[in-house]
């Protein structure tokens, strides 16, 4: 295929890039740049496209995983660094108010509550939320998989229902 007929059918496809831009997300302007991103990259890799396969399922999946790697720019960006000694606010967004003057609960109210559950379910909820996978949690306390999500399941919800009865 030369690259004059490859560009033509890559912009008979505009409409359908835009409405599938526009799927993923939810935002005329966001759908527009992405649209965009997507013609550059289909452009800059066209030595890349097989002769014979299917043009459109090539730009669909360029556009798709140029938004997943936006997406997930965007929930790094937004992750803070935590200097904390406990790590407490490792993965929270700069949006979060946890620990403010003017927050629903204080860090003390919440480590006294995380303190009175039991060490057995306490222990792979910390975990977890140092940052620690669920595997390399199980395999750490020699516990299945299953148990730990389990354990950390109930926990949360033991935890919210503690800080709901406070307040």
């Amino acid at each position: 295929m030369t690259a004059l007929e490859f560009n033509h059918k890559l912009l008979g496809l505009q409409k359908n890039l835009k409405y599938f831009a526009y799927t993923l997300t939810s935002n005329y302007e966001d759908a527009q740049d992405l649209v965009q991103e997507t013609y550059l990259k289909a452009l800059t890799n066209r030595e890349k496209f097989a002769d014979n396969t299917n043009l459109k399922a090539w730009a669909f999946t360029i556009m798709k995983n140029t938004f997943i790697n936006n997406y997930r720019q965007n929930v790094r960006n937004n992750t803070i660094l935590d200097k904390t000694d406990d790590l407490y606010f490792l993965n929270l967004s700069k949006e979060s108010n946890v620990g403010l003057p003017d927050s629903s609960y204080s860090l003390k109210e919440i480590r006294k509550t995380i303190d009175k559950i039991s060490p057995e379910q306490r222990k792979p909820f910390e975990m977890y939320n140092n940052g620690y996978k669920y595997k390399e949690i199980a395999d750490q306390l020699n516990l299945s998989i299953g148990t730990v999500k389990s354990r950390i399941f109930f926990t949360r919800k033991k935890l919210m229902d503690a800080l709901k009865e406070q307040q």
